[in-house]
Order: C-alpha cells, then structure tokens, then sequence
C-alpha cells in the first residue's frame, strides 16, 4: 500500500477523488488537509467532514485547516461549477454519530511537514486544489518535504487552453504564486494538468448505464453532487463531468494509465491575460507532465471503485 495525504479544496470531483482514494486497495490515506479554492476554507473544511462521514474509512485519517486565501490577491471560488456549499447540494449529514477523522493540531502546512517527516521517503502527497499549502509548507521545512516520495498535483494547462481564461486552469489561477513556488522547488512531481483531465469526464451514457444501476450511497451522491436528471438526461450546468481530481488519484493507483514527458515549466504571476499560465521553458526538470491518458481504462478503475 502507498501512503498517501490529499490536500484539496473539497468540491464535487476533490469528493470523488476521495472516495476512489480511501476504496483502492493500493492507497492508505493518513491525512487530508483543506485549502481555500472552490469554496472558503470553512467550507472545504466542513466538506471533508461530510465526505469521510459518507465514506466511513476504516483507519480514521487526521485533518487539518490550511490556507484561507492564496499567497497573494483575494480568493475567487468556482460556485457556478460546484455549487454554492461546493458539493452540488448533496445532502450528507455530519451532525449526529461517530467522526471519521482525527483533528490535527495546527496548520495543514503543519501536517504535511509532519507526514512527510513520520514517514521519509514512503508519503505521496496529492494536491487537487491551488497549491498554496504547498508552498507554506515548502517555505516552513524545504528539508522536511524533500522526504517525501512524490507530489502528484492536478492543476495547470500545458498544451492546451484553460478552464478559467484562454491560458490558465482554476488551480493555477487561484494562486499563481503558489504553484511557482512549488513548480521551482525541485521536489519530484507528477503534474496532471487539463491535457489529460479534460479527457477523462462522466456522461450522460456512462450516468444511465453505470452509475444509476449501482443505487448505493455513493453512487447518489455522484448523481446528486453532479445534479444528473434521468428524465433529461442532462447534468444541472455542465455537458460532462470531467473526473479532475479522481485522475490524479488514479495516476497514483496505477501510473500506467498515463504517459509523461518530463518538462521544465514556469507559471506567469503577473496579473494580466496570461496570469496563471504555464509556460514551457528550457532545462532539466524533475517534473513529470502527463500528456496523455488511457481514458477507458480509468473510467473503468473509477467506476469499478465507486462503490
């Protein structure tokens, strides 16, 4: 099993990237940690909770609160994606029985450092929201986070366009500082960046033929989060549903699904049109960009896993 912490910004596909997290058998989850991102920090943190009490994992994982607001600028959030409690609306009631985490004391940065440092060259990190944690926890302890084994961060567009502006995907522009920080810091990282996300996405087909027949908790709430309407056959504001977050879980699982160039890249922090963009620059890199997937099969492992 790999030890694994997500740091993540709790909307409806970070939801999904930690329901196939905790049900993989490859993957033991110690720790998940929130930033701001999709929706205020209070509320990632709140989303957490609800999904752990929907998933009810065996070995309770610690959590923690992280950033507020990025680096630098003021926070944007992506209700019109997500939804204004940043779960579609799903209903899951955390306000009664057992809690299926561990309150860690202190920040996320924190817990990170300390994660990486408990178990030295054994802990994968998965970011699946902008990477201001990250770059906290790059600037409290260089030495402590180079003990990690990996970064597997889902965010950025390298050769495609953005889902935010022309040039840039959410994560990135949420806190360019950040993911500089980050992308500079020359820890081993897999970026899963829109070339590949964007070809991995929930439809209308896959909801009737997959989803829908499975009826158990966490297939509602794929169907509920997403607001799939069986008599349309439409999702509430989006064509597809594309499975962000749950690829870079899945690169984790089984790298295979994916093919990857190391590349050396640079993000563009001045405000502006191309703020938030990444560019390609020359040099060596410890970057691995995944430039290519095998959809079918990821579908295929999200789904067998979903329940």
């Amino acid at each position: 099993m790999k030890k694994v912490m997500i740091d993540c910004d709790a909307g409806v596909d970070d939801a999904m990237a930690l329901i196939l997290a905790f049900h993989s058998p490859e993957l033991d989850v110690k720790a998940v940690t929130g930033v701001n991102g999709n929706v205020s920090l209070e509320q990632v943190f709140v989303n957490i909770q609800k999904v752990l009490s929907l998933i009810r994992p065996h070995q309770k994982p610690q959590i923690a609160k992280g950033a507020d607001r990025p680096l630098k600028g003021n926070p944007i959030y992506a209700h019109s994606v997500h939804g204004k409690d940043g779960l579609g609306g799903a209903k899951i009631d955390i306000s009664r029985g057992e809690e299926w985490w561990q309150f860690s004391p202190g920040s996320a940065d924190q817990l990170i450092t300390k994660m990486a440092c408990q178990y030295p060259d054994e802990m994968t990190l998965i970011a699946t929201g902008p990477l201001t944690n990250l770059a906290l926890a790059i600037q409290r302890d260089r030495k402590g986070m180079r003990k990690l084994e990996g970064i597997v961060i889902m965010g950025g567009a390298v050769r495609t366009n953005g889902n935010v502006t022309p040039h840039a995907e959410f994560n990135f522009i949420s806190d360019p500082l950040a993911a500089k920080i980050v992308l500079d810091s020359e820890l081993p990282i897999t970026l899963v960046p829109l070339d590949v996300t964007h070809r991995v996405s929930l439809t209308p087909q896959w909801m009737e033929e997959k989803v829908k027949p499975m009826n158990h908790s966490f297939s509602k709430f794929v169907i509920e989060a997403t607001g799939y309407n069986s008599t349309t056959h439409q999702f509430s504001n989006q064509e597809l549903i594309h499975l962000h977050d749950p690829l870079a879980v899945g690169v984790v699982i089984n790298p295979d699904l994916v093919k990857m160039q190391k590349l050396s890249l640079d993000v563009e922090t001045q405000e502006g049109a191309y703020f938030g963009k990444i560019e390609e620059r020359p040099g060596d890199s410890n970057i691995d960009v995944c430039l290519t997937v095998d959809a079918k099969s990821f579908l295929e492992l999200f789904l067998s896993r979903l329940g």
